[in-house]
């Protein structure tokens, strides 16, 4: 039973945000010159055509400035994955009825003491980065180190595709081309800035490095933070994480604003008069189970309490969100939560790394 949420934030990044793991009602792209997995009536995949798909790419690389020298170490005796393809094929989108687990077992998981600690011993060495970060950005520090413990629980975990392979094979296959093509050609852009191919590793879906960027991200969003010239999101954490803040402030992140809080809800709340008004455009999964805006000045009205936290300011507009259910702990969320849900598109990505956020900066 697959959590609620998707990586379609990867349109973020994830464009992120979530189309990567495809579990909330990710668009499927018509099929062209598809691998075989196994299913019947499709044609096994040839050298030949693998290569004559990756060999048609040229003209569209040279016109993103790609030279042919670039172009060909990238391609050169590149095979597709058929590992990749079965990783692929294996997280296809969740069906909008299926059941949604609770979420208090993947808060213990991904909000664990461990996390925390670790969490505490980056965010204590980057401390006077993190606070120029925040400065030019406006993203809290405690954010910026979540996402880095969350994502790669703060570099130990990065993944060991290789990038180019990856990319190929998921465009090659044509099911998602339209997201996985112009992310290989990305990687090639980023070769062509004289990253080492070597250092293009990552998930079987094209993440790399620390904040596990999709490579278009990378070109868009990673930072030089320490000052040797080069946006290495593979081996430097302050890069990594001024990274992130900048994904973040073009993502929209509302500074001095909570990304939410932990409330209590009174038993004889009318939960179906706070259904939300408008029909998602993206995640139907995930927005689907927020309520309406309304201001924490109603909310506080309509006698919610926060739960360890003060009230924010009473002009802030946020949504309730029970991800247990009424009896259990819920969470009025704000803006700053959509931001989070646009590097990935996951309710409960997004709460554990705000309350891991929250647990680092204590």
């Amino acid at each position: 039973m697959r959590e609620e949420g998707s990586r379609q934030g990867y349109g973020r990044r994830v464009l992120l945000a979530a189309l990567l793991l495809g579990l909330g009602g990710a668009q499927a792209v018509p099929a062209q010159a598809p691998l075989n997995a196994g299913e019947p009536n499709r044609a096994a995949p040839t050298a030949s055509s693998f290569a004559g798909y990756i060999e048609g790419l040229r003209g569209k690389a040279r016109a993103l400035g790609i030279s042919d020298r670039t172009f060909n170490n990238a391609t050169a005796q590149l095979t597709a994955s058929e590992r990749v393809l079965v990783l692929d094929r294996g997280a296809g989108p969740t069906a909008l009825d299926a059941p949604i687990p609770d979420f208090e077992p993947y808060r213990r998981q991904h909000v664990s003491a461990a996390l925390i600690a670790r969490g505490r011993t980056v965010y204590a060495a980057n401390r006077a980065l993190l606070g120029r970060f925040e400065t030019e950005t406006g993203v809290p520090e405690a954010i910026m180190v979540a996402i880095f413990g969350h994502e790669t629980s703060y570099g130990a975990v990065t993944g060991d595709f290789d990038l180019i392979r990856s990319l190929a094979t998921l465009a090659y296959d044509g099911r998602r081309r339209a997201l996985f093509e112009p992310e290989l050609l990305a990687a090639m852009q980023i070769l062509e800035r004289g990253v080492p191919r070597e250092r293009l590793v990552g998930s079987y879906a094209g993440a790399t490095g620390y904040p596990q960027f999709l490579p278009s991200v990378y070109l868009r969003d990673a930072r030089d933070a320490d000052g040797d010239g080069f946006a290495d999101i593979w081996r430097s954490q302050p890069d990594a994480l001024a990274s992130i803040a900048g994904y973040f402030q073009r993502a929209g992140w509302r500074k001095g604003e909570p990304w939410g809080i932990a409330v209590s809800v009174p038993a004889g709340l009318n939960r179906a008069a706070l259904a939300g008004r408008t029909e998602p455009t993206r995640c139907p999964r995930v927005f689907n189970r927020h309520s309406r805006w309304q201001s924490m000045a109603e909310w506080r009205a309509m006698g919610l309490a926060p739960v360890g936290a003060a009230w924010p300011d009473d002009r802030v507009m946020a949504t309730l969100l029970e991800p247990d259910g009424p009896g259990k702990t819920a969470y009025l969320l704000t803006s700053n939560y959509r931001v989070i849900l646009d590097y990935n598109c996951s309710n409960f990505y997004a709460l554990s790394v705000g309350l891991l956020a929250d647990a680092v900066s204590k």
